[in-house]
């Protein structure tokens, strides 16, 4: 009965007891290697590199410029279900390629490479790739294999035959396995499907619920370990050129003040850092799930609330990845510079629409019901920007290859659009019932399209802190399969029920697509008839 109830917990998407390792024994699928060599904790000038053998306590990493090799590093092990080996290498260069190759007793390791981060001077383009809940489904176990496969590995070979050089780094918003008290999970459903990628290019998780705060996470991802006393891997930063990458931990149990503290002061920190143009936070749980509204969590809004006001303070744009919800969803904050962009699924069962509780939030421009994941192209420099793009491969019954469903630029610098007005003369005293009224063109400096329209009604034209009616359009809409939007012109307004002989003052502000709001109108007095 005991075990019943545990599959299934396991085939849902709620925590995972901690005590599960006591009902389930993990097995050691071993080879000559459990788990092939992978990078992580990547700096300009050192790198780690792990790996897992059945037996042999000897860590040497053989490496150097070419694959020639010819230096050698020895580590450190650490006893498990297998031998873990850990080894840091250090005195490189920035912006570096080597080569390494892995020892142990009798084993030794195929070639790989990596290359390292480069300076924060740096004016390099470079690549992040989010993507996350690559937890098994049994009705598809080989989609995250295929996604690694035939979706991530071809799309970076058309920038580069060299991963290292095409990606920078991989973030993982949790649920990396179904779940985290089994090994054979992280050997067959993770590291095994990923060892393409993982050798190569570092990677950055923060824990779902199916990770269940396990030793096995924390054995296995060597995390910055610079959170809150006591907490410093389940929260983290680290920089990479003009970014900041920020971990957090959404789980039950970490949703406490001192995560949120530790946060408030390194934005405080960040935004005085010249060197940092944008952030990118990353944490499991949604805030706000148009595919599956069960799993939201006031957490996460909490964050947000602390990133826009980032991003007000500072002018500087930020992201937060998420997954828990199995599809993709981009939306963006009314006020503020700030995309919220749910990565998943890599893997895990799609929620399909009309299956679950579902809701068509304001905030969101796109949600799509399909596998995938995502790629941010950084330009640092002078002139900073980001591109987001989504990278879809469909449904198990409408498969797509790579096809790229949105994207979204995102500039440090990005002069207003031009202010608004009316196309319509309001200064006779009243106006007529179901009155539509037309905005001015757009235009914008930099040449970026329409993205939204903001509308608010006051009751006069000096106070606008509570407006009577608000209306927030976006260019776009696309919920259910369908873009609810696709007929809207941005520049109309069409009056809801107004009260009849009454004054009222209407105002409304453009934004372009990179998410620049121009100033508002002036304000428009006008009164009802009778």
């Amino acid at each position: 009965m005991i075990f019943s109830i545990l599959l299934s917990c396991l085939n849902s998407k709620e925590p995972i007891s901690e005590t599960a390792e006591t009902f389930i024994e993990p097995t050691a699928p071993f080879g000559s290697a459990a788990i092939t060599p992978y990078v992580q904790h990547a700096t300009p000038t050192s790198i780690w590199i792990l790996w897992e053998t059945e037996i042999g306590i000897e860590s040497r990493i053989e490496w150097g410029e070419s694959n020639t090799l010819g230096r050698t590093t020895i580590g450190t092990h650490e006893e498990g279900i297998g031998m873990l080996h850990k080894v840091e290498i250090t005195d490189l260069n920035p912006s570096t390629t080597y080569y390494y190759q892995a020892h142990s007793e009798e084993y030794a390791s195929s070639i790989y490479h990596f290359t390292t981060p480069p300076e924060s001077s740096s004016e390099d383009m470079f690549r992040i790739l989010a993507m996350s809940d690559m937890q098994k489904d049994d009705s598809f176990p080989e989609q995250y294999a295929h996604m690694i496969e035939h979706g991530i590995i071809p799309e970076l070979e058309q920038e580069s035959n060299d991963l290292s050089q095409a990606l920078s780094m991989i973030l993982i918003p949790g649920d990396l396995v179904d779940n985290g008290w089994n090994f054979a999970e992280w050997y067959d459903d993770f590291f095994t499907p990923s060892a393409s990628l993982l050798s190569y290019v570092p990677v950055y998780p923060v824990p779902g619920n199916h990770e269940a705060n396990t030793p096995f996470f924390w054995r296995y991802f060597l995390l910055p370990e610079n959170g809150s006393p006591g907490y410093e891997e389940h929260w983290w930063y680290k920089d990479y050129n003009n970014v900041r990458i920020v971990g957090l931990d959404s789980n039950p149990g970490y949703r406490i003040e001192i995560q949120l503290d530790w946060l408030d002061e390194l934005l405080l920190q960040t935004c005085q850092q010249e060197d940092i143009d944008f952030v990118f936070a990353q944490l499991h749980h949604p805030h706000l799930s148009e595919l599956w509204t069960p799993g939201e969590t006031d957490f996460t809004g909490e964050v947000i609330h602390r990133l826009e006001s980032f991003t007000h303070d500072c002018h500087k744009p930020s992201i937060h990845f998420f997954g828990h919800t199995h599809g993709y969803s981009r939306g963006q904050s009314l006020d503020h510079k700030h995309l919220w962009v749910n990565v998943a699924s890599a893997g895990g069962a799609l929620d399909r629409w009309g299956f679950h509780p579902q809701q068509d939030y304001a905030e969101f421009s796109v949600s799509e019901d399909e596998y995938g994941f995502v790629l941010v192209e950084v330009q640092p420099g002078d002139n900073p920007f980001f591109t987001l793009k989504r990278v879809s491969l469909g449904t198990p019954e409408n498969p797509k290859i790579n096809d790229h469903t949105d994207e979204v630029i995102i500039r440090f610098f990005d002069e207003k659009p031009e202010k608004p007005t009316l196309n319509l003369d309001l200064s006779s005293p009243q106006v007529a019932f179901g009155l539509e009224l037309q905005g001015s063109p757009f235009f914008d400096p930099d040449g970026d399209d329409h993205g939204a329209t903001q509308w608010e009604l006051h009751s006069n034209c000096t106070d606008f802190s509570q407006p009577i009616f608000h209306n927030w359009i976006q260019h776009e809409n696309r919920y259910m399969g369908v873009d609810q939007n696709e007929d809207l012109d941005l520049r109309l307004l069409s009056f809801p029920d107004l009260l009849q002989n009454t004054q009222y003052c209407l105002r409304f502000r453009y934004r372009d697509k990179g998410l620049t709001w121009s100033n508002w109108s002036s304000g428009f007095l006008f009164s009802t008839q009778p």
